[in-house]
């Protein structure tokens, strides 16, 4: 049994195809169809299913692939544990961050990034909270940037900062002559709500249910910006919620309808994430200290309550 066999069991349980994993492994489809067929026969057991299309895992090959990935995780820990005793920070690094956090904290702080650690080849990719932890598993990102607590087993959080959520009012809204919002001002049916998949939506919805009870089926104006939220709550469609820093972004003749909390102001936890095998360690802390350094003077709240991202039943 080798390690290239594992990698290879893998990538076929990923694709469910052994010509796209011999694509992802760089191989031709016959040696991984051979290094496969040895590796079972050694075994003397099937691990594919190869009368189903898709090919499918057998009872025990989902057991071989679970035990597959941490000896392949264990084995990348032998150059991971190198490259931090010789102060290396470089390779690939791929990294996932929930869409509601992409456009405004990747700018504040790609460039500084790559500029201070040239050697790190990122690979970024937008991706929702739900697919982060999918792949953070499968090992196919080594970190992700998500709003927290999780709680998921075999993910830790690393906290880079609190976002408060800052009201969206109108003129024409029934909140828009109020110095500050408070929880209790907040009604679910005439708040515009991001899409399904959106854990900042999810966050809205338990922040409302602190406040008071309702009925999930009142709601019905949903987007999938915050840009089109804006719009539609300027044609007096409703207020909505945004998050701190995206109101940096905020036209100027809009901001006079920005409202902020009463402390304590409803916030959203917002941390790198990595899988507990803690691999590329070295990088996640630059990534951390990087991103800690230039959010510092861009949000300064402390008084915060933090808003749960699950969705709360």
């Amino acid at each position: 049994m080798t390690i290239t066999q594992l990698h290879y069991v893998l990538a076929v349980a990923e694709h469910k195809n052994f010509t796209k994993a011999a694509q992802k492994v760089f191989v031709t489809q016959p040696t991984l169809s051979m290094q496969i067929q040895k590796l079972e026969e050694e075994l003397d057991v099937q691990i594919f299913d190869r009368s189903k299309k898709p090919i499918q895992l057998t009872e025990t090959g989902r057991k071989i692939v679970h035990q597959a990935r941490n000896i392949v995780n264990e084995s990348d820990r032998i150059k991971d544990i190198v490259d931090q005793q010789k102060g290396y920070i470089g390779g690939v690094f791929k990294l996932g961050i929930i869409p509601t956090v992409m456009p405004t904290l990747l700018p504040l702080f790609i460039n500084n990034f790559i500029k201070k650690y040239p050697k790190v080849k990122l690979k970024i990719e937008e991706l929702n909270t739900e697919a982060i932890i999918e792949k953070l598993k499968e090992g196919h990102l080594d970190a992700a940037i998500a709003a927290t607590p999780l709680e998921q087993e075999g993910i830790k959080e690393n906290v880079l900062y609190y976002e408060p959520f800052v009201g969206y009012i109108p003129p024409s809204h029934r909140l828009n002559k109020k110095d500050k919002l408070a929880v209790n001002d907040l009604d679910l049916d005439d708040i515009l709500l991001l899409q399904d998949g959106h854990c900042f939506k999810d966050g809205i919805i338990n922040l409302c249910k602190v406040s008071r009870g309702f009925n999930e089926d009142h709601f019905q104006l949903e987007s999938g910006s915050f840009e089109t939220l804006i719009r539609l709550a300027n044609e007096g469609l409703g207020m909505t919620l945004l998050p701190y820093l995206h109101t940096l972004e905020v036209k100027e003749s809009e901001k006079q309808h920005l409202k902020m909390f009463e402390d304590p102001v409803p916030a959203r936890e917002v941390s790198l994430i990595y899988n507990r095998s803690e691999l590329k360690m070295q990088i996640i802390e630059a990534m951390r200290s990087t991103i800690a350094g230039v959010v510092k003077g861009a949000i300064a709240y402390q008084n915060v309550q933090i808003i749960s991202p699950l969705n709360k039943k």
